[in-house]
């Protein structure tokens, strides 16, 4: 610092380096640029480049107040060609690869997993012998599918498995030979749809000649007392049952006196076997049936499904994690050696045993199985995680179709035809008014891009269609709610408005039927945690799986639509309704009945075909969701037993699976859905063992209204089905926007 404020800035060069100037080339700088060169031992050039505004500001005494910004100094490092070759730099590692090595250094069993289920022999099926005391003669398959039974249970590591037959095709009967291979290991707990429950009893009686003690328990007087139950060979449950008294035993129950928890009997018997029937009614892995089914002690453990994956890939797990197959099933820390078949984390952050946080764990099938599908599809990584399912699958699961096994059934040929029909004028007027006025509130949807916010909304409107289709009463005449003296008992449907059949009970205290709240579900085509309820349009929260609500029998058949039409003169039958009575009326014959099952998703439908059916001279009974179990088997009996019987009306709700209806060889499905699974089920209540008479499948389309675009779209997702193996994301249940557009456009 000298006098006056100046800064005299010394000028330095760097030590020990040569300083050698280069005389610039005009076409390479600036004439304003000096290039000074540094020379240096390193490997590299550093050049470094001054303006010489820069070093005239350096040499010159200048006052602070006029010194002006520096330009910054430049440098410029060039590589040297030198003779020695650049090693390759290591390919970046994707996050799933990074997780696998963490897993696998601390867990490092698990780099065999596959390796071993790969390597392990495969099964080869041999033909058991014929059950002692089995009054029927099992067929060749079933006879193998009895050996891998016992092959499962006997000498296998997983202790059980899956039987995946075709629906149709005697999974019940070899299972019951399972149950009579045995009689010293019981008991068994057989877990089953209410429809389903009285078959597997008639079933037991009637192929064992007695051998099996069997005991029902469900109803207001089933046994609580232990001992009793332990002399019974077999025990029949329902799915509600067991998620009831599993709710009461954990949660308790609210009284008077406070919170009371009940102790639930099946839960403290230790069973031989539990098995499942029709399993894929655990595949939500988070509903209380599935915690409830998970927490039985048992030693084997069998799930029974025709369709064991419906929708994606992510559900097998629910029947894996029952299975309890490992190391499946567990949840793995990357940071040690914690592993845990619970997920442990009271305070939602921290691992209970290992104190690490959430994002360091993982479960063992998302990770391995899941996860890469999702992502990839069935391409690269994705392939390697479908493989990997695959392999986990043929050690477990046993599956056979009617067509590889056809001559060991000798099933007669199944025809499927859809029947169309067009509306007549007053039917096609009032049809033009609700789809102009549903289309325009579709459009203003799209037009302020909240199509997916109104999914609930738009869901309505389709099923507004769809009964506008079937008959227009069902929509001009339909319950607009549960309230006053008349409803007490009955609930209605907040989607279909018609009386819930099943019905449960979301969060927000809205009702509505099991089956449609559940394709409401099914068919959202976002992430499921945006989905809202269709009437508040809050968050949905909702178990599939909950005991039906409570129904009065008979205020529920005082607010059938009969009731609140005039069925005088004045009322006016449908297209479809007289289309389906044509059919009918060309199957009577004077040598020979033949009868038929009509399936609808809508009661109030059922109601007004049965009222047209016995008004043409039809004797006709009806199968509904409300009815107990016994009511349904009586019902069942009835049709099947009663010659004049030709008619059995049945909903999709209650009636859609686990039936056996084989004296009846045509099935009429009225109104098509999207899934064609659902069809299918329905279908294979007619065409299974036991059919000597070709079966025809009849639907029904109104080819002038939604319907048509429906099994259009029903065929574009069976296709995917078949092409993709129900790879997870292109879930066939699931409307995307442009299904929906295809749904709208005329």
């Amino acid at each position: 610092m000298e006098e006056g404020g100046f800064i005299r800035k010394r000028i330095t060069r760097s030590s020990r380096k040569k300083v050698d100037y280069v005389e610039s080339d005009d076409t390479e700088t600036d004439d304003n640029l000096k290039i000074v060169k540094l020379s240096d031992p390193s490997d590299h050039e550093i050049i470094e480049i001054k303006s010489e505004q820069e070093e005239e500001y350096d040499d010159d005494d200048m006052p602070l107040s006029q010194t002006k910004k520096k330009v910054s100094k430049k440098k410029i490092v060039k590589k040297k060609n030198t003779k020695k070759s650049t090693k390759p730099k290591k390919p970046k590692l994707t996050p799933y690869e990074r997780n696998t090595l963490r897993l696998y250094e601390f867990h490092p069993y698990l780099k065999d997993v596959f390796i071993d289920l790969k390597n392990a022999p495969p099964y080869v099926p041999h033909r058991a012998e014929q059950p002692e005391g089995m009054s029927i003669k099992l067929l060749p398959f079933q006879l193998e599918g009895l050996h891998w039974l016992v092959h499962q249970e006997d000498n296998s590591l997983y202790n059980g498995g899956v039987l995946a037959d075709e629906m149709g095709m005697g999974k019940t009967i070899q299972t019951i030979a399972l149950l009579l291979h045995n009689l010293q290991n019981s008991p068994s707990l057989v877990i089953a749809p209410t429809v389903a429950l009285m078959q597997w009893k008639n079933e037991i009686e009637q192929h064992t000649n007695g051998k099996l003690k069997v005991y029902i328990f469900h109803g207001a007087n089933r046994s609580s007392d232990l001992n009793d139950l332990k002399n019974f060979d077999v025990i029949l449950t329902t799915y509600t049952v067991i998620e009831s008294v599993f709710r009461k035993q954990t949660y308790g129950f609210r009284r008077k006196a406070g919170l009371i928890k009940e102790r639930s009997v099946l839960h403290n018997i230790p069973f031989y076997r539990v098995i499942l029937d029709e399993a894929h009614n655990i595949k939500d892995r988070t509903s209380n049936t599935s915690r409830a089914v998970n927490a039985l002690q048992t030693k084997k453990r069998w799930c029974l499904s025709g369709t064991p994956l419906q929708n994606r890939i992510g559900e097998m797990y629910s029947l894996i994690r029952f299975l309890d197959i490992n190391p499946f099933t567990k949840y793995f820390c990357t940071k040690c050696e914690c592993n845990s078949k619970e997920w442990k984390f009271s305070d939602n952050m921290h691992c209970d045993n290992c104190n690490h946080v959430i994002m360091q764990h993982t479960n063992f099938f998302n990770h391995f199985m899941l996860k890469n599908i999702q992502k990839f599809g069935v391409e690269g990584p994705g392939l390697e995680s479908f493989n990997n399912i695959q392999t986990l699958l043929k050690n477990i699961m046993l599956r056979r179709t009617k067509v590889e096994r056809a001559d060991d059934l000798g099933l007669p040929p199944r025809i499927v035809t859809v029947r169309k029909d067009y509306f007549n004028e007053e039917e096609k007027d009032l049809y033009r008014s609700l789809y102009s006025d549903v289309k325009r509130k579709y459009n203003a949807y799209v037009e302020d891009g909240v199509v997916l916010n109104n999914y609930a909304n738009i869901f309505t409107l389709i099923t507004r269609m769809r009964q506008m289709a079937d008959h227009p009463d069902l929509v001009l005449k339909r319950l607009k709610s549960a309230t006053g003296p008349d409803f007490s008992g009955v609930y209605i449907c907040q989607l279909c408005n018609d009386e819930a059949e099943e019905p449960i009970e979301s969060k927000c205290h809205h009702q509505f039927c099991r089956l449609c709240i559940k394709e409401y579900i099914e068919s959202f085509m976002e992430d499921s945690k945006n989905l809202t309820c269709p009437v508040c349009h809050i968050g949905l929260s909702i178990d599939l799986s909950q005991p039906s609500l409570e129904v009065d029998m008979e205020h529920f058949k005082k607010q059938s639509i009969v009731s609140r039409l005039n069925m005088g003169g004045n009322w006016k039958s449908s297209t479809k309704i007289e289309a389906l009575v044509e059919e009918l009326y060309k199957l009577r014959s004077n040598v020979r009945t033949i009868k038929s099952i009509v399936f609808s998703q809508f009661t109030s439908m059922l109601d007004l075909v049965e009222w047209r059916l016995k008004r043409a001279g039809f004797e006709t009974v009806k199968l509904q969701g409300s009815m107990s179990p016994t009511q349904r088997d009586e019902t069942i009996k009835y049709f099947m037993n009663n010659i004049n019987c030709e008619v059995f009306l049945v909903s999709l709700k209650a009636g859609g699976v686990a039936l056996n209806l084989c004296e009846a060889s045509q099935v009429f499905i009225l109104d098509p859905w999207w899934n064609p699974s659902v069809e299918w089920q329905s279908g294979d209540r007619v065409h299974r063992i036991g059919q000597y008479r070709p079966v025809k499948i009849t639907r029904f389309c109104i080819e002038d209204s939604i319907e048509s675009r429906i099994i259009e779209l029903q065929e574009k997702k069976a296709n995917m089905i078949h092409a993709t193996i129900n790879q997870d994301e292109a879930a066939i249940s699931r409307l995307t926007p442009a299904d929906l557009q295809f749904l709208f456009n005329s």
